[in-house]
């Protein structure tokens, strides 16, 4: 019976990828040639991850056009597997920091200084915008069929 994920498939598609970076740097270090298309500059990773933590669009991911939907329902192609409320913006203020121009919240203005050395990823998406199961999608690769994650 051929298995359903492979290894290297459960490290590509659990925890965000993080477990094939883990293996992409095995597999560098064993071999003479590397397959990266560029050197690497960052010597560490830090991945925080907080269920139940402070919203994106309270942090670091500056939605202008909540303001102007405030009160409004969410448009219907954003459907969930429940009811939705209006849409809410954030209550904090944004500025734009360093030499990227980053907008990032008056919650994290200490760590707005530094935030040109911070990667701020707001490209990940999923097919149903709520938390349960953007977890499962994150943790296992799949937001409907619960598989093993690390």
């Amino acid at each position: 019976m051929t298995p359903i994920l492979n290894r290297r498939d459960f490290l590509r598609r659990s925890g965000m990828g993080m477990g094939m970076l883990g293996l992409a740097d095995l597999h560098a270090a064993s071999s003479a040639k590397s397959s990266a298309h560029f050197a690497p500059k960052a010597k560490r990773v830090i991945h925080f991850f907080l269920n139940g933590g402070p919203s994106h669009v309270d942090t670091f991911d500056y939605k202008p056009a909540l303001a102007r939907y405030e009160g409004k329902a969410v448009p219907s192609h954003r459907l969930t597997e429940r009811k939705t409320g209006a849409a809410f913006p954030s209550p904090f203020k944004f500025q734009r920091y360093g030499q990227s121009g980053i907008e990032v919240s008056e919650l994290f203005a200490k760590t707005a200084a530094h935030i040109d050395d911070i990667a701020v990823i707001r490209s990940m998406q999923a097919q149903v915008p709520n938390h349960e199961p953007s977890l499962m999608l994150m943790n296992c690769g799949d937001s409907v069929q619960p598989r093993p994650s690390l």
